[in-house]
């Protein structure tokens, strides 16, 4: 039998276990990480097990770090993962600690505590990302490492977020995670991250059971000798029901009493049993007097850093009292000194025995009094310098009390939790805050800054929060413009496109000519610019160019409209050139203005989308991919791992198939479509993401896995709110026609036809249903063919782009036969040779090879294809090659 100490009864294979993984860990440093998740009921002996795990894992020359939620901490964001860091933090010299996180540093350091945080609010999906690379990197430094988190129930949120991502990203990281956990205790998001932390596992989780008679009676001989008979030894089970904890505390009872353990004795243990738990560990607690209890309440209120000097000044106790308390408390196993080897978050000098006695304790605290006590500790922590965000935890358990003071407190905690990356914290101070209530000129910019605080989060409750906002008054100027500006934003996130459109018109209306108006204008016109469902209002294009054409670009107003002109003349298909200079004179020298770029939250990612869009479709590639590449770099930078980080890569993704460099975009889209697959299904980047990678996937050949992309990630109809580029039904369509069903192929491209006919989009390559429908039209109806090949010349021509002359060319080519194919493909080819659209230019030297008989055009058509990676072509000019008939 392992030999254990007592509480280790009956876990040998548990620790079996661990000794197995703690060996495979040793044995290969580039071998996968492996993850345990212990679950046991309160005082099964979790913590005990920890503790033996810990031996183990040094005694084989592990690092071991560990920390442990707490029940009243789970308000303290990144409180257990700041805990779990600490030894390898600490060891560092600061210089040490910036070069070990590298870029990571300025993102994930404020979570930490290491540094303070920028002026602009962290991105919650990047501080977590930056936590996961931190400890990654710190891991590597110190391997072997085994990693121990105790009453993970008790965690909190952003600790749990991390966690869960760290143990997704174990594949390629040699280290151990230990996490225990209490079975239920929790729900909403902190239960549904520990399910997916276990669910990483691989294997069902460890489940400790209660001790059976015989392992009681073996641990009650254990403590008080071989003499205890056999009655006794089976009362102490049935007392504990096996509980290891409630065991070996009542065992310490009967020493502690001198209680003979006899059949005679026997009857005494319930009542033993009852004064070490529950109401029975409260009355022994009043016992020991109104000053060790008041000191224990105090330490029970403060739960973590619990020094007997912070306890009297909470307990309003003289230093020698508190001391003498201290000591009274030690002697009764309420409070200990903390293990110097794994101490619980916040360090001090005294913790509860058990996690069980610190919560009875809270619980004994009458309600007023912990009211109060809570109140005082707030005030304690922050005249101590630990500032707002650390006494929020007291604040938000203070009865409301129109206390202006307070709610200052609170918005600067939550303004605190923001900049770290924590907004669901910062959304309980706010929440709190509005139930003091703040004083009437105050509450609408609580009501402001709650909304602003669950944008992404909760987009109904921030339409709830800020229409009361704007019905009072208070909001004025930019502020209340501002408000109004997030409202729609808030209502587009909620699928209200039609509102958010109808909020900034309303609003525009109360004010005079100026910024403002221009502004919420072009918001206006932006929400109608994006969507892609019925038509806009009528003369909306026109409006739209009478307010831009005097714009010069002298302020963001007046550049947001030029953006949106230029954006709005190239979905419609209007001359190129012209488009182009409209989109120049939004910017600054060559660059976004300040307040425009893709950081800045004033106007939002959508309108530098746009710019860069508007020059990706009239063949300014060059600047399409220096905005796209620009955006990558500035969330990488900035830490924005979430949507914009998605979206930056599918249009990165975008511009190298635009390009024809399509195996960098099947990279680029596929990290698009992992990043947005976390944020979740069926947002607008979500189908940027989808639809360019599945359009990739077609120009490069590889049909099969275009299909398999559409189904797995659901490619189909009903398609978003807001437009998506290229089109998702032309893309469906040709993917359609790739598998061979036609007919369905068919319907779905007159649907994209009928939809952008309504939208009066025009642009043959933004949205190219007529090219693949005309195709597939050829053979069955080719009047209908032919006219709708006239009609791509005549909208090509219109926009004059190289690469959309030379599509039209290409499609004009495939309906014609003879020397007339030939000339066209010839013409399509010259078009596209000027391009920047290199895939293009390879499909039409191929085609053209294949028309002319030509072996040098099928050689350089072959020669482009491969650089492209597009192997579906390289195949079909292998084939005209090997044939070889009739080919000079």
């Amino acid at each position: 039998m392992t030999e254990v100490r007592p509480p280790l009864w009956e876990r040998e294979r548990e620790v079996d276990a661990v000794a197995r993984a703690v060996e495979a860990l040793r044995a290969d440093q580039s071998s996968s990480g492996s993850l345990l998740v212990i679950r046991g009921e309160a005082g099964f002996g979790k913590t005990a097990l920890l503790a033996e795990i810990r031996r183990l894992a040094e005694a084989a020359g592990c690092t071991v770090w560990s920390a442990r939620g707490g029940e009243t901490l789970r308000s303290v964001p990144f409180n257990v993962v700041r805990h779990l860091l600490q030894p390898a933090l600490v060891s560092l010299m600061p210089e040490e600690t910036r070069e070990y996180l590298g870029d990571w540093y300025d993102i994930a350091g404020p979570a930490l505590g290491l540094t303070d945080p920028a002026d602009r609010r962290a991105d919650p999906q990047g501080v977590t990302d930056g936590l996961v690379a931190a400890v990654r990197r710190l891991a590597r430094r110190d391997w072997p490492l085994v990693l121990m988190i105790d009453d993970a129930h008790w965690a909190d949120q952003e600790t749990l977020r991390w966690l869960a991502a760290f143990a997704e990203r174990l594949d390629d990281l040699s280290v151990l995670v230990v996490v225990a956990r209490r079975p239920g205790e929790v729900t909403g998001e902190s239960a549904r991250l520990l399910d997916a932390i276990a669910a990483t596992a691989g294997h069902p989780d460890t489940t400790l059971s209660a001790l059976t008679p015989d392992a009681t009676a073996g641990l009650t001989r254990a403590t008080l000798g071989d003499h205890a008979d056999a009655p006794f030894c089976r009362e102490v089970w049935a007392v504990t029901g096996g509980n290891p904890y409630e065991t070996v505390e009542l065992l310490a009872k009967v020493r502690d009493s001198a209680l003979e353990p006899s059949e005679g004795s026997a009857v005494e243990l319930r009542d033993l049993n009852r004064a070490a738990r529950g109401g029975g560990l409260v009355a022994r607690l009043e016992e020991l007097g109104i000053d060790a209890t008041r000191f224990a309440w105090a330490a029970a209120i403060l739960g973590t850093g619990i020094s007997v000097d912070l306890v009297a000044q909470l307990a309003t106790l003289g230093r020698d009292s508190a001391t003498r308390c201290a000591e009274l408390l030690r002697s009764a196993r309420i409070l200990t000194a903390p293990d110097p080897v794994n101490p619980q978050a916040g360090g001090g000098d005294l913790e509860f025995v058990h996690p069980l006695i610190a919560t009875a304790v809270y619980d004994s605290i009458p309600p007023a009094l912990c009211t109060a006590m809570h109140g005082i500790a707030a005030q304690v922590v922050t005249e101590s310098g630990l500032g707002a965000a650390a006494a929020s935890r007291h604040l938000l358990q203070v009865h409301p009390d129109d206390d202006e003071e307070l709610v200052e407190q609170l918005r600067e905690a939550a303004r605190d939790h923001l900049a770290v990356g924590a907004p669901d914290a910062a959304r309980r101070c706010l929440d709190r805050a509005l139930l003091e209530p703040p004083p009437p000129e105050v509450h609408p910019h609580v009501l402001y800054e709650l909304g602003c605080a669950t944008l992404l989060t909760a987009p109904a409750k921030t339409i709830d929060h800020l229409q009361s906002a704007l019905a009072m008054p208070g909001l004025e100027g930019d502020q209340r413009v501002d408000a109004v500006i997030r409202l729609s934003q808030a209502l587009l996130h909620n699928n209200q496109l039609e509102e958010a459109v109808r909020t900034v018109e309303t609003e525009a209306a109360r004010h005079d000519a100026g910024p403002a108006r221009m502004r919420l204008q072009a918001v206006q016109y932006m929400w109608e610019g994006i969507h892609a469902g019925e038509a806009s209002s009528p003369g909306r294009s026109e409006r739209l160019a009478a307010l831009a054409r005097p714009c010069t670009g002298r302020d963001n107003a007046e550049r947001a409209l030029l953006i949106l002109r230029g954006f709005d003349a190239m979905t419609h298909g209007e001359n190129a050139e012209e488009i182009v200079e409209v989109c120049d004179r939004a910017l600054v020298n060559g660059r976004l203005a300040p307040g425009l770029g893709w950081t800045d939250n004033e106007w939002g990612v959508e309108l530098p989308l746009m710019l860069a869009s508007s020059y990706a479709y009239t063949d300014r590639l060059d600047r399409a991919e220096s905005l796209f590449s620009e955006a990558l770099r500035a969330y990488e930078t900035a830490g924005w791992s979430g949507g914009h980080l998605a979206l930056a890569h599918a249009y990165v993704g975008l511009a190298h198939r635009r390009r024809g460099r399509l195996r960098e975009a099947e990279t680029s889209l596929h990290d698009s479509l992992r990043i947005a697959e976390r944020v979740g299904r069926g947002l607008p980047l979500y189908w940027s993401a989808t639809c360019n990678l599945v359009d990739t996937l077609l120009a490069r050949g590889h049909v099969e896995e275009a299909w398999s992309i559409a189904e797995q990630y659901g490619f189909a109809p009903p398609y978003p709110s807001t437009i998506v580029l290229p089109d998702p039904r032309s893309v469906r369509g040709r993917l359609l026609l790739a598998v061979g069903r036609t007919k369905d192929a068919v319907n779905e491209l007159e649907a994209a036809e009928k939809a952008a006919a309504v939208r009066g989009h025009h642009n043959p390559v933004v949205v190219p249903w007529a090219v693949d429908l005309t195709r597939a039209l050829a053979g069955e109806d080719p009047v209908r063919a032919a006219q709708l090949a006239t009609d791509v010349r005549r909208h090509a021509e219109r926009l004059g782009t190289d690469t959309a002359i030379g599509e039209a060319l290409r499609c004009a080519a495939a309906l014609e036969t003879g020397q007339r194919a030939v000339r066209l493909a010839e013409q399509a080819v010259a078009y596209l040779e000027s391009s920047p659209c290199q895939y293009e230019h390879a499909a039409a030297r191929v085609e053209y090879g294949v028309l002319s008989r030509s072996v040098s055009e099928l050689n350089r058509g072959l020669a482009l294809a491969r650089s492209c990676g597009a192997d579906g072509l390289v195949a079909q000019a292998r084939a005209a090659l090997e044939t070889g008939h009739g080919l000079r």
